[in-house]
């Protein structure tokens, strides 16, 4: 595959990287190096005019809207916090599902006049989810180990990403409701969709066929 402008998509380590690599193969772009032993943060690949930049995946969103990438990865957690909209999100990829979650202890769940105290590293997702059932929570910002804040007494309850539940289990804690399904996300920046939309949907078109054929098997 081709393409005739010159493309900038941002990824982060990990799963997300990993799952997203067959999806571009797809789209006939296949990284020169590999960013877990490489210490580039700006990789070449196969095509000329395609590099990626490996960022932290809070970074995406921003890199992204900014303009610094053309397009990038990210989780559906993430674009949920993020407070910009100077990007458009044209394609569920359909990889690194999970769902964000409330969660704490067994029999953890309060009358409604009290007054939760909520651990959680996605603030702005919690806040809006007890806004609407019309709870009033104290939000406690931890960036890890999540499951620890109920045990030893710093919150009443979490909000989190759980994929199998098997940690929160580990730990004594249990799933009480889901907030959102989580899924990671082709996100555009709103200028480069306009300047350079026939490659940019030349790619979107090769992605989603590669999703539809991933949902097949």
């Amino acid at each position: 595959m081709h393409y005739d402008t010159p493309l900038t998509i941002a990824l982060s380590k990990g799963r997300i990287y990993r799952q997203t690599l067959p999806l571009l193969a797809q789209a006939g772009i296949e990284p020169a190096d590999d960013p877990e032993t490489s210490r580039k943060l700006i990789l070449d690949t196969n095509l000329p005019g395609v590099k990626l930049v490996v960022i932290r995946a809070a970074d995406v969103p921003t890199y992204v809207e900014y303009g610094a990438a053309d397009l990038g990865v990210a989780g559906r957690d993430v674009l949920m916090e993020h407070p910009g909209d100077g990007l458009y999100e044209p394609l569920d990829l359909r990889i690194a599902r999970c769902r964000m979650m409330v969660a704490g202890l067994p029999g953890s769940e309060h009358p409604r006049d009290t007054r939760l105290r909520i651990a959680t590293k996605y603030v702005r997702s919690a806040r809006r989810h007890f806004a609407r059932k019309g709870r009033q929570v104290e939000i406690i910002k931890l960036y890890g180990s999540m499951e620890l804040a109920p045990i030893v007494g710093l919150a009443d309850l979490i909000v989190d990403l759980v994929e199998s539940g098997g940690t929160l289990r580990a730990n004594g804690l249990v799933a009480f409701e889901t907030i959102a399904e989580i899924s990671s996300r082709l996100v555009v920046n709103k200028a480069s969709w306009k300047m350079k939309h026939p490659d940019i949907m030349r790619m979107l078109d090769a992605l989603r066929g590669a999703v539809a054929r991933n949902e097949e098997d």
